[in-house]
């Protein structure tokens, strides 16, 4: 394959991937909007946080994954989205820390596949195909 053919394929692939991290967390977030979160009251109190804490979740799990989906402001959305998953997991994951499912699940895989694909979102950047392009990849 060619130089281009290459880009194409990594700027395609990085694609994909906000794609996928934006989709799958954004369903998190509608559930979140249908059902309130009124239920995160008890965790946040647990670690001695007031309650607007939990509205922090709309920004991670709505807002977030629409700028990775829409390649807008990749970077801080992959930030953010690591940000709520830290959260998540120290708050109520934490929990699943040690479960491993008779089908060989582990309990927390939800939560670091979010965690390390914003991270890895951040590393790499939003790529060609977005509203904003990384300055790095020569693409703005």
């Amino acid at each position: 394959m060619s130089d281009t053919s290459d880009t194409k394929l990594d700027d395609f692939g990085k694609l994909v991937l906000r794609c996928l991290v934006g989709a799958l967390l954004l369903v998190h977030g509608v559930v979140k909007i249908e059902r309130g979160i009124e239920w995160m009251r008890g965790p946040l109190t647990a670690f001695h946080l007031p309650f607007f804490v939990a509205y922090g979740v709309y920004v991670g799990e709505v807002l977030a994954p629409v700028f990775l989906i829409l390649g807008y402001l990749t970077r801080p959305a992959a930030f953010v989205v690591m940000m709520d998953l830290v959260m998540a997991i120290v708050l109520v994951a934490h929990k699943k820390m040690s479960i491993v499912t008779q089908g060989g699940a582990y309990g927390l895989e939800a939560e670091l596949f979010f965690l390390f694909g914003g991270l890895v979102i951040l590393l790499l950047g939003p790529g060609r195909y977005g509203l904003t392009r990384s300055r790095r990849d020569g693409h703005v």
